[in-house]
């Protein structure tokens, strides 16, 4: 199972994986994943990878350059630790989306 689909499967399920629907639940369920597969020495996947720019991108897409996670600044602009996490699964949607056209339009000419 990739990273995605893990975030993909709690977004249908988020009780069974976080206890409740929180997104600050979920910033630990995702810190607990990267120590765990850090501590037995799992190379990052490239989702893994992607989604550490999920960060900065937060901060640019709410116009806030702070030190708090992407979880509290989400849960700052919502109604409760439930609505973040519904805005979360929509801002996450956005930022592949965003960042998939980013990729795209980078991408080198390749020659036939």
């Amino acid at each position: 199972m990739s990273f995605y689909e893990l975030i993909e499967k709690i977004q249908k399920r988020p009780a069974l994986y976080l206890g409740k629907k929180s997104i600050s639940h979920l910033q630990i369920f995702l810190d607990g994943y990267t120590f765990a597969r850090r501590e037995l020495a799992i190379a990052q996947t490239q989702e893994e990878q992607e989604f550490e720019e999920f960060q900065e991108w937060i901060e640019q897409r709410f116009n806030q350059h702070s030190t708090q996670s992407w979880s509290r600044i989400i849960l700052f602009y919502s109604e409760d630790e439930i609505d973040a996490l519904n805005r979360f699964f929509e801002l996450f949607t956005e930022f592949l989306k965003v960042k998939r056209q980013f990729d795209k339009e980078q991408a080198p000419y390749t020659k036939k």
